[in-house]
């Protein structure tokens, strides 16, 4: 980090004035005496602590510069390499008084900074890059422009330009090198912005979005003829003259979104290669032929009106073709719209021309049409579609395929399900989720050869058993499909999963979750046991009896959330599972050897909502032990109960101190050996007590144990002994 002005000006240091300790004693003179350090922030701090300096004698330095107007960069705020200055929300009101030289990248957005002025600006001839934007600019002076020749770029975006525009666009005439202007979000109208693009030769990109403009007339952009990027998106266009575009000869981007243009007709601009109109209102989108080709790739129609598929012209080189969000409710060439439609522009008379439109999509590699109101899937209408990849028909209400080419004076319920050798795509990548499909035919996947990827969730399909056929065409056959690499199949109100549905198929993944009371055989899943690596069962609501799985020998990850398992599948102890969701279970702990089973290969585990046991939490230290990371420990809970207590605990605090340790092998042992020493003491009392009347008996002699001899006792004259009080050792 280089500091960005010397130590001569000792009021940039003020900002660390609490870092240091109390005043001195006496501060005599300010200045007198001063030696600056050398800017090293540290042994500064250092010397001035010996000291005893306080900062706050540069007070009177500091205020005198801000009542002068100077301002001078902050070494700890500012961030300076050789060429770049980046003073980005650091609370400037001005601009910095002078730069250090070589710089050419000043970054000084998110200040609050109003005026751009200044009669001496040393260092800043040099300048390219200049941004101002996120501050409360609302002054430009031509006495401030004049002294950057080499400006290049310079981004205004979010300040004030509508004030004192005429001055601010007059000054701009000056900046006659400028390539790249960000004027966005500055509250200007169609008049403003062209005042302040007016003689700007050399702009190639330039951005108005977030403006206050409501149309664009014609001219506009006449003084601009390199331009490349034009950014309006967010405005209030309403409008667009004839013309505006054909002074732009080299214009490439085009971003339109979020404005209110209801009709495009006459599309002309060849030279285009991306064009953003969504988030209109636009109800007709037409173009014209031309000599030369459309060199147009990317289309974006979506969140617009569109009631039928656009009008694109013979030649022209698509690749990405967004038509989501509108009102499309047929490709069939002819058909009619609902009745409440009615022709509002005399352009539409001409535009049914769909088969003229599709065999120019020859290019188009991804093509969206989701949430529509399509109701029919014309295959034929995608077959011209040699290199299409990826197709969205998500969200509509499609309940059959058409297997060949209807007209509008075919009912669509008269169609042929007959299978098509003919009609094959090119599609790897189909979304057909949330549509009306109780089936599909069976010539459907036959004719989608490359298919890798299908997502069919939020229908009504039911797969069929592979050894027993369709049964009464009532299912759809997801077997003998070696491509097919990704399903989906979630919320199809699948109850049960027939025997081998997925034989033959190599599936990576498999996604069966949202089917409530799914009951799914050890069988189901058969054929998978050496190609599935992720499996879904989430919010399926099965217990331990539904929920059958084979070895699969390659599943890294399940998801077996939302269910009512209160036991794991006994068949995923042999898979090298990575990652696991097991949450809002019934589980009471982990089997040892699923843990044994995993210990090598799983990574990250979720468990939280299972009514596991605060007293049975060792399975808890071996996951930790093994290094699993358990995603949500600070979520999950463990319960504890006994006579007079119940409550829940995070497992992630310990909370097994709470548990009683076993009553029955700790109490009994302590009371055989309280028992055992209470009688060998009454024992020994007992036996001491009468070994003195004893004349032999075992005891301890000397600190050794033996039997001690008897010796006769000499009879006592005049004592005659009772019998009975012999007493035998």
């Amino acid at each position: 980090m280089h500091y960005l002005l010397p130590p001569s000006h000792p009021e940039t240091y003020l900002y660390r004035a609490w870092l240091l300790p109390s005043p001195p004693e006496s501060t005599g003179g300010v200045g007198q005496g001063w030696q600056c350090p050398q800017p090293n922030m540290l042994l500064f701090e250092h010397r001035l602590a010996e000291r005893g300096c306080l900062l706050l004698w540069l007070l009177p330095f500091v205020l005198r510069a801000q009542s002068s107007g100077e301002v001078r960069l902050r070494p700890a705020l500012c961030q300076q390499s050789p060429t770049k200055v980046s003073c980005k929300g650091v609370g400037l009101h001005k601009l910095p008084k002078e730069l250090g030289q070589g710089v050419k990248y000043l970054e000084l957005s998110n200040n609050f900074i109003q005026n751009l002025s200044g009669s001496s600006m040393p260092g800043f001839e040099q300048l390219e890059y200049l941004d101002l934007g996120f501050n409360q600019l609302e002054a430009v002076s031509a006495t401030a422009l004049a002294q950057l020749p080499q400006l290049r770029s310079l981004l205004l975006g979010s300040n004030h330009l509508d004030r004192n525009y005429l001055a601010n666009g007059r000054a701009f005439r000056l900046l006659r090198n400028m390539e790249v202007l960000d004027l966005s979000a500055n509250n200007l109208d169609s008049h403003m912005a062209g005042w302040y693009i007016r003689n700007l030769t050399r702009l190639r990109v330039l951005d108005l979005s977030r403006n206050k403009m409501t149309r664009l007339q014609a001219g506009i952009f006449w003084s601009t003829p390199r331009l490349r990027e034009l950014h309006l998106s967010n405005n209030y266009i309403m409008e667009i003259e004839e013309g505006v575009f054909e002074a732009l000869e080299e214009l490439e981007v085009v971003n339109l979104a979020l404005n209110s243009l209801y009709c495009i007709s006459g599309f002309s601009l060849t030279q285009l290669r991306v064009l953003n109109l969504s988030h209109n209102a636009l109800e007709l989108f037409a173009s014209e032929e031309a000599a030369e080709p459309y060199l147009l790739q990317v289309l974006d129609l979506s969140h617009n009106r569109l009631l039928y598929f656009p009008e694109l012209p013979k030649v022209h080189y698509l690749t990405h073709l967004n038509l989501s969000n509108n009102l499309i409710a047929s490709l069939i060439p002819g058909s009619r719209h609902p009745g409440e439609f009615v022709l509002h522009y005399k352009e539409m008379a001409r535009f049914n021309r769909t088969l003229h439109t599709v065999s120019a999509l020859t290019h188009v590699a991804d093509l969206d049409l989701s949430y529509n109101q399509l109701q029919l899937f014309p295959f034929t209408f995608f077959h011209s579609l040699g290199s299409l990849h990826h197709l969205s028909l998500a969200m509509n209400c499609l309940q059959d395929v058409a297997g060949e080419l209807l007209t509008s004076s075919m009912d669509p319920s008269d169609h042929s399900p007959a299978p098509l050798e003919h009609v094959a795509l090119s599609v790897r990548s189909l979304d057909l989720h949330g549509n009306a499909f109780r089936m599909l035919p069976p010539w459907f996947f036959g004719s989608l050869p490359q298919l890798e990827t299908i997502n069919l969730g939020f229908n009504s399909l039911q797969p069929c058993e592979s050894q027993g056929g369709n049964a009464g065409g009532t299912c759809t056959p997801f077997y003998n499909l070696p491509r097919l690499k990704h399903l989906s199949l979630y919320r199809n109100n699948i109850t049960r999963l027939q025997p081998y549905a997925f034989n033959q198929t190599s599936l990576l993944s498999l996604d069966l979750s949202g089917n409530k009371d799914l009951f799914m055989p050890k069988e189901a899943l058969a054929g998978l046991e050496l190609s599935l690596q992720k499996l879904s069962l989430r919010d399926n609501q099965m217990d331990n009896g539904k929920a059958e799985l084979p070895c699969l020998g390659k599943l890294k990850v399940l998801d077996l959330s939302g269910n009512n398992l209160s036991l794991l599948p006994a068949g995923l102890f042999c898979s090298p599972l990575e990652s696991l969701d097991v949450r809002n279970n019934r589980l009471l702990m982990l089997e040892k050897p699923a843990l044994m089973s995993w210990s090598r290969s799983l990574k990250d585990m979720s468990i939280a909502g299972n009514p596991f046991s605060c007293c049975s939490l060792a399975w808890l230290d071996t996951l930790w032990a093994a290094g699993v990371g358990v995603l949500d420990q600070d979520e999950a809970l463990c319960t504890y109960q006994d006579e007079s207590r119940n409550f829940s605990a995070k497992i992630a605090s310990s909370p097994r101190w709470l548990c009683p340790h076993p009553k029955d092998m700790g109490s009994l042992a302590l009371l055989v050996v309280l028992m055992s020493l209470f009688f060998l003491s009454c024992g020994a009392c007992c036996l001491m007590k009468k070994g003195q009347k004893s004349p032999g008996f075992v005891g301890l002699q000397s600190n050794s144990m033996g039997v001690c001899p008897q010796h006769p006792k000499r009879e006592e004259p005049g004592e005659a002994k009772p019998a009975d009080s012999v007493t035998k050792v």
